[in-house]
């Protein structure tokens, strides 16, 4: 009799924790929103690349409010836990951290480098700025090939490598790149496999006429020191964890995944396709898309919202192809009404 009471609670217990983890993202974009005007969709799919252990890529012009995005977002997570909760060992990793890229910046001014300490007679690390919750890797595309790989290591894998030594970058490291898709002289084009990094590449316009008419009148008020929503870093990963664990992903929408890019593929317009990581780094942002809206499993809705922005810098088209966003539409289609005609909802 107890064991039948407690499966009839366990669906209303685990709604409960959905509830839960949508309450830390809403949380997360309305502080990010106390500071950012007029960037609801971009908030919303930087939040979504955060909570699905991501990496996002901006193509913005100069003075957009990237910056602030992100020390926003950075400065809204904190680490609430007592300083004798932590490791003694435990690498600092500090709440937000921006690099200005530059041709002349080397490998080591973003992972850190050992330095000699006279008073020890030995050298010691120096942590680098991608010890930290959220980086901003401004104008990406002005430094050397060989500072942009540095960060491959830091967005695969979440660990740096300096001196035949590897050390853990934290579980919430999480980069913001920019980059201006106007002025590219002197830049160094971004290779694919990089570009196979980031789980979104977002291109933002200028904000429309009434947000920047409150983004004049609101300056001072953003400015002074106010009160922020915030939220705890082990609220966020938990709030992860759940999301993983009860958003159901339905067998039909990953051959729905699979089918789209097999079809980009074999498109006659298509140069090169999308990788197989680009579909297991989606899944996660699927899940987390759903738990947004409310649902406890992904449909049809999730995958036309957040496709474009995972696959737009992962497919080359040929020349004279036409726009992206046609082609994506035309191999979409057939996938698409299959994946209508399918179940997408976990069984009772």
């Amino acid at each position: 009799m107890e064991e039948a009471n407690a499966d009839h609670q366990a669906p209303d217990q685990e709604s409960g924790k959905i509830a839960a983890a949508c309450d830390v993202l809403r949380r997360l974009a309305s502080s990010v929103g106390q500071q950012v005007i007029g960037r609801d969709d971009v908030i919303e799919l930087v939040v979504i690349a955060l909570m699905a252990d991501g990496h996002v890529l901006l193509e913005d012009f100069p003075g957009s409010g990237k910056t602030t995005l992100a020390k926003a977002l950075g400065e809204t997570i904190i680490d609430d836990r007592a300083d004798s909760d932590k490791a003694a060992d435990e690498v600092p990793i500090a709440a937000f951290r921006r690099v200005q890229f530059t041709p002349d910046l080397l490998p080591a001014d973003v992972t850190g480098s050992a330095i000699f300490d006279a008073g020890s007679n030995a050298f010691q690390f120096r942590f680098g700025p991608v010890f930290t919750h959220v980086l901003l890797a401004d104008e990406i595309n002005r430094t050397s090939p060989k500072v942009q790989s540095a960060l491959l290591e830091a967005m695969g894998e979440k660990q740096v490598t300096v001196d035949n030594r590897t050390y853990p970058l934290n579980d919430l490291f999480f980069v913001i790149a920019t980059q201006n898709p106007l002025d590219l002289v002197g830049t160094y084009p971004l290779p694919t496999p990089q570009l196979d990094r980031f789980l979104f590449k977002i291109t933002m316009s200028h904000i429309d006429r009434d947000a920047e008419l409150s983004v004049l009148d609101t300056w001072q008020s953003r400015r002074s020191p106010q009160k922020r929503i915030q939220v705890s870093r082990q609220h966020v990963l938990a709030a992860r964890q759940i999301i993983d664990k009860q958003v159901y992903i339905a067998d039909s929408v990953k051959q729905c995944l699979v089918d789209i890019s097999r079809q980009i593929r074999d498109d006659d317009r298509v140069i090169q396709g999308n990788s197989t990581r680009s579909l297991v780094l989606l899944l996660p942002a699927l899940q987390v898309r759903a738990a947004m809206c409310g649902r406890d499993y992904v449909n049809a809705d999730d995958i036309d919202f957040l496709l474009p922005h995972v696959l737009g810098h992962r497919v080359e088209l040929a020349p004279g192809a036409g726009s992206f966003d046609a082609v994506l539409k035309d191999c979409m289609k057939p996938a698409m009404e299959a994946l209508a005609r399918s179940t997408m909802k976990p069984a009772a």
